[in-house]
């Protein structure tokens, strides 16, 4: 049994949640809640959605937004409380401590969370006291066990669904969130549901996928789900197996359930490395692990039926026509997932003033964020608010495209830093590099390290943070300290290419390695000018990419002004 699995045994981590008021009210500082509470509760408080950050006496919180809807009350709440609690004291630069969002901001996940950082345990029960006002939790944020559902966050209003999903992905959150029995899994456990066609919400990298399809039985014809099983990214990538079942939606709950415990039962928990459910289904084969699934299953799964997804759509940027006469929404593009705290409760007091009383705001995978129900003469109005002039519904493909990962900024794992490089070579790209008109997108990556918290490997381009080694040099941006030849150690990634979701799905090509932070933009400039030249008529990059030789792509990368190192390629 490896460290964290006893710790995990030794105390039920659902317990901590009782914990945090007793630490809070007691006033303790890190190294006394260690000595009081002994090993492993660091690790139990990431089910309180609690994250130690590098900085000591401060967490990272991370809020859960089912298929990420929101009501203007709680997407207010979360607002403020941002402006409340997550604001970095004066010895770590306080409220000018960064000059693109400033202080007290909010990051929306690639999972529809909402995270803050600078959180003090001792404000954690008065904001969730807040949370509790509105129906917000934080409650298996993180940990192991379910994470928050993923869901289309245009369900219910447009016109690519087959069915409203979203009671579905409630019902599911609702029963494993505060559940102890399915609280303490192997690792952590990731659901998706949809009844859109597009998948959206990512099937095909999660543990469990739910995607709408339809079966007749009994002479009728019902609409329902498929199941994907065993997808995910991080070290060991891998797109998930498809079930021969059909899944009604008021089975879904039970479905789902029958899956943990699977996992539960069958996963490993000695080796964290390989306890992921992909390395389960891996194992036992998706035959295997359907037969063990509907052994604990208490409902009658049919045979599989008609698919009804026809692909995958990225993101729901710009303004779009809802279902609903004379109702539109709006999606708006936040690069890199982060913005102050303000706005994002403007956001919500625009939704209430300009929307229905049906309006909402809602978080959408690609790191953006979408204002629903608003009459279409409203619409002109919406846009011109003060907050939405940085998230305009029109952008560059690159920022439309740009996703980032929390980064070393915070982060014990990540190597680099990504949130404001994400934002500024987003915005040098729209300017240097002329995309195609038919290509609204370009699904630009930037993960810290391996973890792939950035879902690199699904992108047109996919950065992995390195340290990079660069001989006699003079790096402009990045150096960290010389070593002993003198040489200079200065940011750098892995750079991937030609990664994709839906029905041409496949993982990147980690087509060069170590490369120098600064020599990046002017490869992609390369890139892209041989893209412009060699492309057949409308060819995607990432398709391009893929019919491209990786030595011709390393090639043309090396020929860029500034130097690249390394040129290793992992995907050959």
């Amino acid at each position: 049994m490896n460290t964290t699995e006893r710790y995990k045994q030794e105390k039920h981590p659902l317990e901590v949640v009782d914990d945090v008021y007793d630490y809070a009210a007691d006033g303790l500082t890190f190294e006394e809640i260690e000595d009081r509470a002994g090993g492993g509760e660091w690790e139990r408080l990431k089910w309180a959605g609690m994250y130690a950050q590098k900085q000591a006496g401060y967490f990272m919180i991370r809020t859960k937004v089912p298929g990420g809807h929101l009501t203007p009350d709680q997407a207010e709440v979360i607002g403020e409380c941002a402006e409340d609690y997550a604001v970095a004291p004066e010895e770590y630069g306080g409220t000018e401590q960064n000059e693109l969002w400033g202080d007290a901001y909010v990051d929306i996940t690639t999972r529809q969370d909402i995270q803050k950082h600078w959180i003090r345990i001792e404000d954690v029960p008065e904001m969730w006291e807040r949370y509790d006002e509105v129906g917000l939790t934080t409650i298996q944020g993180c940990g192991d066990s379910a994470r928050n559902v993923l869901g289309c966050p245009a369900a219910g209003i447009g016109d690519h669904e087959c069915f409203d999903a979203q009671p579905v992905v409630d019902a599911v959150s609702d029963f494993f969130t505060g559940n102890r029995e399915y609280a303490n899994l192997p690792r952590k456990f990731k659901l998706t549901i949809t009844g859109c066609v597009h998948d959206c919400a990512q099937s095909q990298i999660n543990d469990i996928g739910l995607v709408p399809a339809s079966k007749e039985l009994d002479g009728e014809r019902l609409y329902g789900f498929h199941a994907r099983v065993g997808g995910g990214l991080s070290d060991g990538p891998r797109m998930a197996s498809e079930l021969d079942v059909f899944v009604r939606p008021e089975d879904a709950v039970e479905f789902c359930r029958a899956i943990a415990q699977t996992f539960k039962e069958l996963g490993d928990r000695n080796n964290r490395g390989v306890c992921r459910m992909r390395y389960l289904v891996e194992q036992l084969g998706a035959e295997k692990f359907e037969e063990a699934v509907r052994d604990r299953c208490t409902v009658d799964l049919p045979t599989g039926g008609e698919n009804l997804t026809v692909g995958y759509q990225g993101d729901h940027v710009g303004v779009h026509d809802q279902k609903q006469d004379g109702l539109q929404y709006v999606g708006f593009n936040v690069v890199a997932g982060r913005m102050g705290g303000d706005e994002f409760a403007e956001a919500a007091r625009a939704a209430r003033k300009y929307g229905t009383e049906n309006a909402s705001v809602r978080l959408a995978t690609d790191q953006n964020f979408l204002v629903t129900h608003i009459p279409e003469e409203n619409v002109a109005d919406l846009l011109a608010e003060p907050f939405a002039e940085e998230y305009q519904p029109n952008p560059g493909a690159f920022s439309r495209g740009a996703v980032g990962c929390t980064g070393n900024e915070f982060c014990n794992y990540a190597i680099i830093e990504t949130k404001k490089r994400t934002k500024r070579w987003a915005r040098q790209l729209d300017e240097r590099i002329d995309v195609p008109d038919d290509i609204e997108a370009i699904r630009m990556h930037m993960s810290g390290c391996s973890a792939s918290c950035a879902q690199p490997q699904i992108a047109d381009i996919g950065f992995r943070g390195e340290t990079v080694k660069v001989e006699n040099g003079d790096a402009p941006e990045g150096i960290e300290s010389p070593n002993e030849e003198g040489d200079n150690l200065v940011e750098g990634m892995d750079v991937g290419l030609g990664g994709s979701l839906g029905s041409d799905n496949e993982f990147l090509d980690w087509v060069e390695s170590a490369v120098p932070a600064h020599a990046v933009i002017p490869a992609l400039e390369q890139l892209f000018d041989a893209y412009a030249a060699d492309r057949e008529d409308g060819e995607r990059f990432y398709e391009w990419c893929r019919r491209a030789d990786n030595e011709r792509l390393r090639t043309i990368m090396q020929g860029a002004e500034a130097p690249v190192a390394g040129g290793v390629a992992h995907g050959d």
